[in-house]
């Protein structure tokens, strides 16, 4: 099966958990993720299966939107719950406006220092290898931009807060670095991401759900057969190929213009706009190709998803567009 689908992950568990479970729950190995989410964290996780694996490099600067709790008067080694606590416990009572206008300085394009438990490489070597190993880290900061960093409530040691970040930013270390503002030390406590790109909260689903319908279905499969169960399944919980990449406009091509992008032939499209990327269709479903404009209404095909016969119907029997 060929799609995108978004999982609510639930706390304790890897990003890589989540894809090893789908890939069981898919019978298929092309499973890969969307950006990856901390195991302490829960929240939006978008995956993509079989060909449309390759709409990755598209979703590398997606904006994320958070909400979490940060705890202060102590400090932890992965900078949020699940690490241990470095230095002394202090006491710590701020009050909201306190923690507002510090948390004031975030916001914009600033100089984020990754957590030392993180994927972040040292000559070529994630960060988080090292850290388990008690090696001395040197990361270096690296630019990132907080776009809205509100907090919401203080109580006692605690403050809520929402967050929306462009790609790369680690709230672990917002965290740890407002609990040294405040001079106490902090942690993040819990953190839920309810977007990441064009995906939200509202689209997700959890392994649990996805794993009872599929049981539920195993005996309907065996009497109507694996297409159409594979066709239920591709409307019940794989995001509709049009709604992807809202950013570039959708086209449907005829069936000499597809064979001329599988071809690798450049195309004339209809120009609906000066976007210098389109989403290529066969039919309302059949996601053919991302093309690149190379001048005017003449295109060329950047990727090309291949497809099989049976994938083709079974897309082409899936339901119209806002499932």
């Amino acid at each position: 099966m060929n799609g995108v689908i978004i999982i609510d992950k639930r706390a304790g568990w890897t990003s890589h958990d989540v894809v090893n479970r789908m890939r069981r729950i898919l019978d298929q190995r092309s499973v890969g993720h969307l950006g990856t989410l901390d195991p302490l964290a829960t929240g939006v996780l978008p995956l993509v299966a079989g060909n449309l694996t390759r709409l990755a490099q598209f979703y590398t600067s997606s904006e994320k939107t958070y909400e979490g709790l940060i705890r202060f008067g102590f400090a932890t080694s992965t900078y949020d719950a699940d690490g241990d606590p470095t230095g002394e416990s202090r006491s710590a009572a701020p009050t909201l406006d306190q923690v507002q206008q510090l948390a004031a300085e975030f916001i914009g394009v600033i100089q984020q220092t990754p957590p030392p438990f993180s994927a972040k490489k040292i000559h070529g070597v994630p960060a988080y290898k090292l850290a388990r190993q008690n090696r001395e880290l040197e990361l270096k900061p690296v630019q990132v931009e907080i776009k809205e960093f509100v907090i919401t409530s203080v109580e006692a040691d605690r403050a809520r807060f929402c967050a929306r970040v462009a790609s790369g930013t680690y709230m672990r270390s917002v965290a740890h670095e407002l609990g040294k503002k405040l001079g106490c030390g902090g942690h993040l406590e819990s953190l839920r991401r309810t977007a990441a790109g064009e995906f939200d909260l509202r689209q997700a689903h959890t392994l649990e759900e996805i794993e009872e319908w599929c049981a539920m279905r195993e005996e309907s499969a065996e009497r109507q057969g694996s297409g159409t169960i594979e066709a239920e399944f591709i409307e019940s919980f794989f995001i509709h190929p049009r709604q992807l990449l809202p950013q570039f406009p959708s086209v449907t091509a005829d069936e000499s213009t597809i064979a001329r992008i599988r071809n690798g032939r450049p195309v004339n499209l209809p120009e609906l706009s000066r976007a210098r990327h389109v989403k290529v269709f066969a039919g309302q479903a059949d996601l053919v190709a991302i093309a690149t404009r190379v001048a005017g209404s003449l295109f060329h095909a950047k990727i090309v998803f291949a497809a099989d016969k049976d994938e083709l119907q079974n897309k082409r029997a899936v339901a119209t567009p806002g499932k």
